[in-house]
């Protein structure tokens, strides 16, 4: 009872700004619900002179939804399936995770920028943009002014790569007679699910293919995914390292990210489910949950942003969130040339 007392009224915040975000997000989904909830989450915390009231609840929405959404985003994993058709596009994802990794910490250490934003721009950049960053922040304890930071430079990035990669696709001379070079494109190069469906259904229509690109961009962008395994564990690692050199008490509970364990754990109940007979589309009101929950958290961290200072900082962030993109996007090419898909 006194855990409803001390958060209802920041819960019920969010889900104020939340619900109409989430039906924004249906409406552009080139833009999606997350980033409109951040948006107005800042510009609303503004008008709110105490928040003391409010913020047991908005804390809870941006740490413990979060991670509750990322591990019903599981039960949108079908690992036989996407092992098995995405495997063609793996040594491109593996060369696309990796050169944004190593862009973001290069720059991270050339041009001192804080290591948390980097890291989250890094993997935000090379898995899936707002997923990866939300599963991401809570294993090295980043602020939400880091991650309203990050969510905002892969949205300006993601809309890019929606609106021109369609016609960089023309220009490059991709097939437009099946979907294959351009769908493997759109799901390794853009980061995020919305801008990859935005972005492959465009090519779709412009050479009459159906749905043939889109399908194969959906599936490379899930295989994509399951990057946010290892990488959170491999962090887990490394924090849990670093504070013992730094003599601080290590507490392996709050470090380890078990939320992804459950995350495992779903994906592997929806892969023994479907292959046992049921359908897929089962599933598919708990995925749409995740994604609200995901809006819900997005509008509690935008509560606690300060819009002043992420205008101030965010040049260099967006420095590294470009040169990811490029990164991405050329070691994508590259890749697919070499291997002649392209």
């Amino acid at each position: 009872m006194n855990f409803i007392k001390k958060r209802w009224k920041g819960i019920l915040l969010c889900l104020i700004i939340a619900i109409p975000c989430w039906f924004l997000g249906l409406r552009f989904p080139i833009v999606g619900g997350p980033v409109f909830a951040i948006l107005a989450g800042m510009l609303i915390t503004l008008c709110i002179k105490d928040k003391s009231g409010f913020q047991d609840g908005i804390t809870f929405v941006s740490k413990k939804v979060l991670q509750c959404a990322v591990i019903l985003l599981g039960f949108g994993m079908n690992l036989s399936v996407i092992l098995e058709t995405g495997k063609q596009s793996l040594p491109i994802i593996l060369a696309t995770i990796s050169t944004s990794l190593i862009i973001a910490w290069v720059l991270h250490k050339v041009m001192h920028i804080p290591g948390k934003i980097s890291t989250l721009i890094g993997v935000g950049s090379s898995i899936c943009g707002g997923s990866a960053i939300a599963a991401t922040a809570p294993v090295i304890d980043a602020d939400d002014d880091e991650v309203a930071q990050a969510i905002s430079v892969i949205f300006f990035f993601n809309m890019l790569a929606a609106i021109f990669f369609p016609m960089l696709g023309s220009v490059l001379g991709f097939s437009t007679t099946n979907g294959e070079a351009f769908g493997i494109f759109a799901g390794t190069a853009i980061n995020d699910t919305s801008s990859v469906t935005a972005a492959a259904s465009t090519w779709d229509s412009m050479y009459n293919l159906g749905s043939a690109t889109l399908d194969k961009a959906v599936t490379v962008k899930l295989t994509r995914t399951l990057a946010i395994i290892p990488i959170t564990l491999v962090l887990a690692f490394i924090r849990t390292r670093k504070e013992k050199t730094d003599a601080k008490k290590v507490e392996f509970k709050k470090i380890f990210p078990f939320f992804i364990l459950y995350f495992i754990l779903a994906s592997i109940i929806t892969t023994i489910t479907v292959h046992a007979g049921v359908p897929v589309t089962f599933f598919n009101p708990i995925k749409t949950l995740s994604k609200f929950l995901i809006v819900l958290a997005m509008s509690a961290i935008g509560l606690n942003t300060n819009i002043v200072k992420l205008i101030k900082t965010g040049g260099k962030p967006v420095l590294i969130g470009g040169a990811c993109w490029i990164g991405i996007t050329g070691v994508s090419l590259l890749m697919q040339h070499l291997l002649g898909i392209w």
